[in-house]
């Protein structure tokens, strides 16, 4: 009997790291993005993320109370929040945020049996949403002195743009998506951390930049690439939201794969499609098709073929 192994169910390794703690390093990340959002749009920009994040943590309270399930701890809930709220026009009515709070939480995540569960990303899924039901809120940013289309809808109607004000962030957009320089100090810090690696949103940028090369009609050039690059929340999505960990691939391969094609969707949907822009909708479909990729994409066990048999080996 004391050869006996003890056998338990999985995972059989596990990460010293909490999930609060990766939460935790998620939302301190968004921080440069989510202060920018707020210097350039003003109070507004606040009141719209404590919103979404009061909604989303108090949905998964009170659904974790009626279920005796409480999980609102683990700080998911305050991230999907901010990132819908920076996700969003500023002008956007605070009913329609928190709705939108409220259908990520309860709708796409708890639903589908909570973090980990979850079959794609909950805040796009609710800023989808939002765009289908309320189109004209969620496609309307102006504010204040912050008029106009957004720098990707005049890139392209032919128009020309500033690409010092996309980077800097001085231009019309969602709260959290105009300023390139807040999003890449938050990316750099969730890759110091270790937190999230370069395969997807390398492969993601790599591929769009090639497929806007080739498609776009401006050729390779540098500035056209650039605009493209700094506008409709890419590095926010490549970064923050097709990096997560529920929602992404988990084989090395198949990370590579998502990757390449969320550049492909992407630039589909920007170059050939009605709107500018496209980074959500590529992401969702991307989560759709996640267990495809994994099942072509796992490897396979050593001394087993594919199909589950034993080699002769």
């Amino acid at each position: 009997m004391s050869e006996l192994f003890k056998v338990s169910s999985n995972p059989h390794i596990r990460s010293k790291v909490a999930t609060n703690g990766l939460m935790l390093a998620v939302v301190i990340a968004l921080l440069p993005a989510a202060g920018f959002g707020i210097y350039h749009f003003g109070p507004r920009a606040l009141a719209v993320m404590m919103v979404t994040m009061g909604s989303t943590v108090l949905t998964e309270y009170f659904y974790g109370f009626y279920t005796k399930k409480l999980t609102v701890t683990d700080l998911s809930a305050v991230v999907t929040g901010l990132l819908l709220a920076l996700n969003l026009p500023v002008s956007i009515p605070l009913w329609m945020a928190a709705l939108g709070g409220v259908f990520a939480i309860l709708v796409v995540k708890m639903l589908f049996g909570g973090l980990g569960q979850n079959f794609m990303n909950p805040a796009l899924a609710a800023r989808c949403f939002l765009l289908i039901s309320f189109p004209t809120a969620m496609t309307s940013f102006d504010y204040d002195a912050f008029t106009g289309a957004t720098p990707l809808a005049a890139l392209k109607a032919g128009e020309n743009v500033n690409l010092l004000d996309m980077v800097v962030g001085r231009t019309a957009g969602t709260i959290g998506e105009t300023s390139v320089i807040a999003i890449v100090i938050g990316a750099c810090l969730l890759l110091l951390l270790g937190v999230i690696d370069l395969r997807i949103p390398a492969t993601y940028i790599v591929t769009f930049t090639i497929f806007a090369g080739l498609f776009g009609g401006h050729g390779f050039h540098p500035a056209y690439l650039a605009a493209q690059l700094s506008g409709g929340g890419l590095m926010l999505g490549a970064f923050f939201m097709a990096t997560d960990y529920v929602t992404r691939p988990i084989t090395v391969k198949g990370q590579y794969i998502f990757g390449i094609f969320l550049g492909l969707m992407t630039g589909i949907f920007r170059i050939f499609g009605p709107g500018a822009e496209g980074v959500s909708y590529a992401i969702i479909l991307g989560n759709l098709l996640v267990p495809l990729i994994e099942k072509y994409t796992m490897p396979v066990a050593f001394g087993h073929r594919k199909g589950g048999k034993h080699s002769e080996k």
